[in-house]
C-alpha cells in the first residue's frame, strides 16, 4: 500500500491553519513487529539502497519514505525516475511493508516520522549525527536511531551513477 499526500480529500469547511498537526497514518496495531523507517531519493535505485533496506529489515518491517520529485529537483536539479516508478521498485524489495510519499518541502522527512511513528529510523553509511536533521524529532518521539545500516560507508551513489551515464554516453 502506498500513501500519497494527495490521496485524501480535505473535509468540508476545513479552515486553513497556520500550524498543521500531523495525523498519524499508520495505527499502532499496523504491525506486531517493530517498524523501521528508511528514507532517501532512491533516484536511481541501486544495490546500495537494496543492501540498506535488506539490513534494516533485520530490525523489523520496513517503511520506505521516498522523497518527492520536487525534492530531487531542489537537491540535484533533475529527476531520473519518477516517484511512482521508484515506489514500484521499492515495494518489491523483501521486507518492505509500506512505501510512503510525504511532504518534504522542508528538505527533511520529519513530517513522515511524526505521521508514521516508526520504532526505528535507519540511516545509511553516509549519514551521521551532523547531517541528519531528523534526529531531534526522533529523540522527541522516543524513536531509536540506527546508524550505518547497510555498511559504514556509502556502497554506491545515485548522483555518481547519473554522472557516469552522462560521461560515458554523451549526446
Amino acid at each position: 500500500m502506498t500513501i500519497h499526500r494527495d490521496m485524501f480529500d480535505k473535509p468540508r469547511g476545513e479552515k486553513k491553519m497556520t500550524e498543521k498537526k500531523p495525523t498519524r497514518l499508520v495505527p499502532p496495531s499496523f504491525s506486531t513487529e517493530p517498524t523501521v523507517m528508511v528514507s532517501g531519493g532512491f533516484d536511481p535505485i541501486h544495490g546500495g539502497h537494496v543492501q540498506m533496506i535488506t539490513e534494516a529489515a533485520k530490525h523489523g518491517n520496513v517503511i520506505v519514505v521516498a522523497n518527492s520529485d520536487e525534492w530531487l529537483m531542489r537537491k540535484k536539479g533533475y529527476v531520473f525516475m519518477s516517484w511512482e516508478e521508484r515506489a514500484m521498485i521499492l515495494r518489491e524489495i523483501k521486507g518492505v511493508t509500506l512505501v510512503a510519499a510525504v511532504d518534504d518541502s522542508d528538505n527533511t522527512v520529519c513530517n513522515a516520522i511524526k505521521m508514521l511513528r516508526p520504532d526505528y529510523f535507519a540511516n545509511g553509511g553516509d549519514r551521521g549525527k551532523s547531517n541528519t536533521p531528523e534526529q531531534d524529532v526522533c529523540e522527541e518521539l522516543g524513536i531509536r536511531m540506527l546508524w550505518a545500516i547497510g555498511g559504514d560507508y556509502k556502497f554506491n551513489s545515485s548522483s555518481d551513477l547519473a554522472k557516469k551515464l552522462i560521461k560515458n554516453y554523451p549526446k
